[in-house]
């Protein structure tokens, strides 16, 4: 289920841009803002927040990634799952790192892609009004901190258009069996660069990953 229909051009710039996706291929600025697409899976690859058990630590790591970032993306059905959080800033649940995690999901600036949705009923959210390529091209441009991308349908869209800088992918000790996988329609080659790993006291793991081009490959 996509919540965004990915739309492909041939060319796409910006007179004023830093940033610009030719025949697919796109030129980046070093200065710019990095996108980061940051999801939890489970050990078989799927996107599922039901199967996972999240923890403080877990909670706690989400809620300084949120601190550290000028906005996140997302797509309808994860934005309204998000929205469970909303409940806790008005009711806070007496557990530190999910009342953190609350206030920091509030705070940040939230940008949600819908062909469905009229309204976001969230004071820090807003819909996206042009297509997610345009949309990250003008954000990238634009100062402030790192942009997160929280949905697997837009991580697919976005990897497709060459426009995610760093992978962040926790992988959780779970095999669900089925569901959404991350990579789904992916058809071409991708490789990527570790840069880093995290492991959590309960057993997940944050993989830190960068796609590799001529520029990282000579690193």
């Amino acid at each position: 289920m996509v919540e965004f229909q990915w739309r492909k051009k041939n060319v796409s710039q910006n007179c004023n841009a830093t940033a610009q996706v030719i025949n697919g291929l796109t030129i980046k600025n070093k200065n710019m803002r990095k996108v980061i697409a940051g999801i939890n899976m489970t050990l078989d690859g799927f996107c599922d927040h039901t199967v996972i058990i999240p923890d403080e630590e877990i909670h706690q790591h989400y809620t300084d990634l949120l601190d550290k970032a000028g906005v996140i993306l997302y797509g309808r059905i994860t934005y309204q799952l998000m929205q469970f959080w909303q409940n806790l800033i008005k009711n806070p649940s007496g557990e530190k790192s999910m009342d953190d995690f609350a206030v920091a999901i509030d705070r940040i600036p939230k940008i949600v892609f819908s062909n469905t949705l009229t309204n976001v009923e969230w004071a820090s959210a807003k819909l996206a009004n042009r297509d997610i390529e345009e949309e990250v091209l003008e954000l990238k441009q634009q100062s402030g901190n790192d942009i997160l991308v929280g949905s697997r349908s837009l991580i697919i869209q976005l990897m497709k258009l060459n426009l995610i800088d760093e992978y962040q992918l926790c992988v959780h000790p779970v095999v669900a069996g089925s569901g959404l996988p991350l990579f789904e329609n992916i058809n071409d080659r991708t490789v990527l660069k570790l840069l880093k790993t995290k492991t959590f006291s309960g057993g997940a793991v944050t993989l830190y990953y960068e796609p590799i081009n001529e520029e990282t490959r000579n690193r």
